[in-house]
This record gives C-alpha cells, sequence and structure tokens, in this order.
C-alpha cells in the first residue's frame, strides 16, 4: 500500500456505513441460504437460486421506488406516512378504470399518474404553505385513502387488468438487452468518476488516490455482472427492475446534479439558512411532494399489475414504512440534509431479502415484523452514532 493509499485509509475517507451495510446483506444472504437448504454443498439450490434472487429484484422494486422519493421528502425534512395506501388508492382505480369502463392502458396510465401527482400536490401544499406537520398530514391521508380504496373496491378484488398493463408487473426484457444495458451502467459509472475526478482536480479538492477509486469502481462493476449473470441465469431481467433503475437514475441526477436538487439538502440542512439565501421553500417542497406522488403512483401501477388486480389487502402491507425503512437503512437522516436515492435502492435489497429469506422459512408473520423493526432501530441508532463521530 502506497503512501496515498495509507493517508486516504487513516484519514476514514472510507465510507464504513456502505461497508457495514454490504456487510450485513452478505451476512443475510448466507445465513437465509444456509437456513433455506441442505447445509453448505447445497447452497444455490434454495435462496442462492437464480429463480429466487430473480423474483427477489423484482419483489423489491415497489419499496425501491417509493423509497428513492422518499429520499427527497426526508432530504427535507418531511415524512409521508400515506404512501402505501395511495398505492392502494391507485392500484383500485387503475384496476376500476379497466374492469368497469373498459378504459385502454395509455389512458389509464396518465390518469393515474395525473391522480398520484395531484393528491401529493394537495397535501404538500397543506405542508408547504398552510405549515401543517408532514406527520399530520399524511397521517390523514393515510386514513382517507384507505377509506377511499375501500369505497372504490367495497372489500372485493378488482380483476382482471388488461395484458398490457400487466406487461409492466409481470414481463422480462430479453437477456441480450439486459447484458446491454449493464455494461452501459457500468460505462456510465466509470465516465461519471473520471468527470468527477477532473472537476476535484480543477478546484484542488480531490483527495483520493486513483487505486482507491478503481478498486470502489471494480467493485461496484462486479457487483452488477453478478445481477446481471443472476438475471440471465433465469428470464432476463424484470420490467419492473428496468423501470426501477431508470426511476433511481432519474432521481440521483435531480438530487444530486440540479439547483433544485441543492436547494432541497439546503433546506433540510438549515431551513433558516436556506430561507436568508433566498431559495424558495414552500415552492420547493411542493415539488418534492409532486414528484414523490408520481413516484407513488408509478408504484401503484407496477404492483397492480404484478398482482392482475386492485385489492384493498395492499393498504395493509405497511408499504410507507418499507419504505421509509429502506430510505434509513441505505443512509437518509430522519432529521433531513442527508440521503442519496442509491442508498434507498439499497435499503429496499435489505428489506425484501428478510421478507424473501423468512418466507422461504415459514416463518410466522409476526416474526417478520418483529426483525424489520429491530432493523430498523439497529439503523436509526448507527446513523446517530455516524453522526456524532463524524461532528467529533
Amino acid at each position: 500500500m502506497n503512501d496515498s493509499m495509507k493517508h486516504y485509509f487513516s484519514k476514514k475517507k472510507i465510507d464504513m456505513r456502505t461497508f457495514t451495510m454490504v456487510a450485513i446483506l452478505v451476512i443475510l444472504w448466507v445465513v437465509f441460504s444456509y437456513l433455506t437448504s441442505n447445509g453448505f454443498r447445497t447452497l444455490g439450490t434454495s435462496f442462492l437460486s437464480s429463480r429466487n434472487l430473480s423474483n427477489l429484484m423484482r419483489q423489491m422494486t415497489i419499496v425501491a421506488i417509493m423509497g428513492s422519493s422518499m429520499v427527497l421528502v426526508m432530504v427535507t425534512g418531511g415524512i409521508d406516512l400515506s404512501a402505501g395506501a395511495v398505492v392502494g388508492f391507485i392500484g383500485c382505480t387503475a384496476a376500476g378504470l379497466q374492469v368497469f369502463y373498459s378504459v385502454g392502458t395509455l389512458p389509464t396510465i396518465i390518469i393515474s399518474l395525473l391522480l398520484g401527482m395531484l393528491v401529493f400536490v394537495l397535501q404538500g401544499s397543506l405542508i408547504a404553505y398552510a405549515g401543517l406537520a408532514p406527520f399530520i398530514v399524511t397521517l390523514g391521508g393515510q386514513l382517507v385513502f384507505k377509506g377511499l380504496v375501500l369505497a372504490i373496491s367495497k372489500g372485493a378484488t378488482i380483476a382482471p387488468l388488461e395484458d398490457s398493463l400487466r406487461y409492466f408487473g409481470q414481463a422480462y426484457i430479453s437477456k441480450t438487452l439486459t447484458t446491454v444495458i449493464g455494461i452501459a451502467i457500468i460505462l456510465f459509472l466509470l465516465m461519471n468518476e473520471i468527470q468527477r475526478r477532473s472537476g476535484q482536480r480543477k478546484h484542488g479538492t480531490l483527495f483520493e488516490p486513483l487505486q482507491a477509486m478503481l478498486i470502489r469502481w471494480g467493485i461496484t462493476a462486479v457487483g452488477i455482472l453478478v445481477a446481471v449473470y443472476i438475471m440471465n441465469s433465469y428470464r432476463g431481467m424484470p420490467v419492473p427492475v428496468l423501470i426501477m433503475f431508470i426511476i433511481s437514475f432519474l432521481l440521483t441526477i435531480v438530487a444530486e446534479k440540479t439547483v433544485f436538487g441543492r436547494s432541497i439538502y439546503a433546506i433540510g440542512g438549515n431551513l433558516d439558512a436556506a430561507k436568508y439565501s433566498g431559495i424558495n421553500v414552500s415552492k420547493n417542497l411542493l415539488i418534492v411532494y409532486t414528484i414523490h406522488g408520481m413516484m407513488v403512483a408509478i408504484a401503484g401501477l407496477i404492483l397492480a399489475a404484478r398482482l392482475n388486480a386492485g385489492t384493498i389487502t395492499v393498504t395493509n402491507m405497511n408499504l410507507e414504512l418499507d419504505a421509509i425503512a429502506a430510505a434509513v437503512i441505505g443512509g437518509t437522516s430522519m432529521t433531513g440534509g442527508v440521503g442519496k436515492v442509491a442508498g434507498a435502492i439499497f435499503g429496499a435489497l435489505v428489506m425484501a431479502s428478510i421478507d424473501n429469506g423468512m418466507s422461504m422459512m415459514n416463518m410466522d408473520a409476526f416474526w417478520q415484523y418483529i426483525v424489520k423493526g429491530s432493523i430498523l432501530v439497529a439503523a436509526v441508532w448507527f446513523d446517530m452514532q455516524t453522526r456524532k463521530k463524524g461532528n467529533a
């Protein structure tokens, strides 16, 4: 190890939180693989089978999409407790449009997206302009939309959906296209790293040795190639996973590369300073909740497409809590100002792994609540401890 690398590690510039979360995920996968197989010799036949891992990735998409925009909400210092109920509301509305009124898939999607945005424009307006607490507004919204789902469905399942809408929840893209997308993501990440280093060198802020950057990028590239191999070993990339990647990419650009993104981090970091610097806080908050509404609507459509139905049971799945947990596990601070979209995707993978592993072990449902709740509390505690050390 050369001097620059030693200096780099000595200054603790490595993201220890990311390292810890990756280690926890690996441990979870090894434990579930052992417990769902007949020993280490058959680890690849159960939890780690390509079919199960492909299904796991598809299962995580709903929480990942909701968690991605939940990051933006939480970065501003807000929270959304209504997302799960709105997902059920959008799903039942979309199913109702197709089953009761024979509305085509494209109009159904457009209406659903507009409806999701309208819902959060109303809630966002109460938060941004009326000054109501996000917790209260969205908790009330949760009850309202649970009631509306019950009114639409009358307690029954609304099905079936058209094949073209089910495509977004159940189809797969070809293995060739899956490989091309994986390689494109790797090359994009490399180009982004080169551009970032070039900018830091120009401004005299470059501290990361080239070897450290290459190691970090190499680990990420290997992870992507493994994911591509797993998906191609089954049926290729599920369409919901592709949608999740596109959304996470776009939201990452919005959060990290735009003036709007820097504004919402400033709002969450120090509200008074943001106001004094001329940021229109109310307008930016409303935009954040509107974007979140669109993402929740997309999640509702994908879930309805995957289930081939709109059903009230979705409102009892606590999806909003899973999305919040995914964001927190991925490094988003409950106090605002800190968080990344990519972290929420990783957090959703952790949550989906726990659900999937315990389901394969036929564990009682109450254990899932206990384990997921414990992990959420542990993630918040870990977040507080790392930030205390960072400020020390």
